[in-house]
């Protein structure tokens, strides 16, 4: 019979946990032993007492979307007057100050806008990295799945495109729940589950790196989130091309979706569970933009290696109400603050600076 006891074993064994062993985690085991056991299988992986963090800049080149996710306080529908496509100036006043803040990538989103064809995207990708030395993470797997739609192509013909505009790896954005159930609930008109796993195998096999996310606190249950968990760590295990895991609470103020947000609890259990289960993905960043200072720099007692973004501009999340800013100097103090170095990264987990 499996009990908490057999599971501690498992994971000081260092022994794979299945879905039923993550279900008495959840129903057993108490904040404070998944914070050990996350904390105990962090330092099997990660046994240097640093912490990395990257400066870079969030760029979202259009609030346009037909998605129309319940979720989402940013976008705007089709010719809604508030809607934007961002003009060449001001993309290149965006880098122009991340490199000078010591920026070296941006993370460039969207919508999904009926208006823009593939053109437009490869024509952004070129029109950056002629001018700029800079690393573009961009582009969802969701993002890329519209992308392939309207321009009638598959999705290894679009990711070649854009890999030869200047693509340089992708954000796991656009998971939400890996649950058509849940899916369909929330984001109808976004690509399925299986989708965005596509999307994530297909670059990977073409060599890009890229990271995965979690929203969680809105419609899912437990069943959901190990479900969204074992997808990421089969498809982990086929490629390896996952650098990161980044799981966030939804934010409900001014979306569609009314329910209580996720507390500081349910976030650090939910960060600790995902280290346990993500045995093979090597980094587990901490979601500060979400959860503030204190419960980002406690999330290093749970699991995380990674403070994440000094994220220089942040635009979804604060259209939910949610506006916690932290400078790089900021970042630094929290983590040596917590016993750790701290280490600027690339977006390769490559260390590139002490603080």
């Amino acid at each position: 019979m499996i009990n908490l006891d057999t599971i501690k074993e498992k994971v000081f064994a260092g022994q794979r946990l299945d879905s039923d062993d993550v279900l008495v985690l959840f129903n057993q085991a108490d904040l404070l032993t998944l914070g050990a056991l996350a904390g105990y299988r962090r330092r099997k992986l990660h046994p240097e007492l640093t912490v990395t963090y990257v400066s870079d800049r969030n760029i979202n080149y259009t609030n346009v979307c037909m998605s129309g996710c319940r979720f989402c306080a940013f976008f705007r529908p089709p010719g809604h007057k508030e809607g934007y496509v961002i003009s060449e100036s001001d993309l290149d006043r965006k880098i122009e100050e991340t490199i000078a803040l010591g920026g070296t990538q941006i993370l460039l989103q969207g919508g999904m806008h009926p208006d823009l064809d593939l053109n437009y995207y490869l024509d952004l990708l070129r029109h950056i990295k002629k001018k700029f030395n800079i690393h573009i993470h961009g582009f969802s797997p969701t993002e890329i799945a519209f992308f392939a739609d309207m321009a009638f192509l598959s999705i290894t013909q679009v990711l070649e495109k854009l890999i030869a505009a200047g693509l340089d790896s992708i954000p796991g954005g656009g998971a939400e729940i890996l649950v058509d159930e849940i899916r369909s609930q929330i984001s109808p008109n976004k690509c399925s589950a299986d989708k965005w796993l596509e999307v994530m195998k297909t670059a990977h096999q073409l060599g890009l790196k890229t990271t995965a996310t979690m929203m969680f606190g809105h419609l899912e249950n437990q069943t959901h989130i190990i479900d969204h968990l074992l997808k990421l760590r089969q498809l982990q295990d086929e490629t390896g091309g996952f650098t990161a895991f980044i799981p966030w609470t939804f934010q409900p103020e001014n979306t569609r979706i009314n329910v209580i947000p996720a507390t500081a609890v349910e976030y650090l259990r939910i960060l600790a569970v995902s280290r346990l289960v993500l045995d093979n993905i090597p980094n587990l960043q901490v979601s500060w933009v979400t959860q503030g200072d204190k419960i980002a720099q406690l999330g290093l007692a749970f699991g995380a290696n990674d403070f994440g973004s000094t994220m220089i501009e942040e635009n979804v999340v604060a259209a939910a109400g949610i506006r916690f800013r932290l400078p790089r100097s900021e970042i630094v103090r929290l983590i040596e603050n917590a016993g750790y170095e701290a280490r600027q990264r690339d977006c390769f987990y490559n260390v590139i600076a002490a603080s």
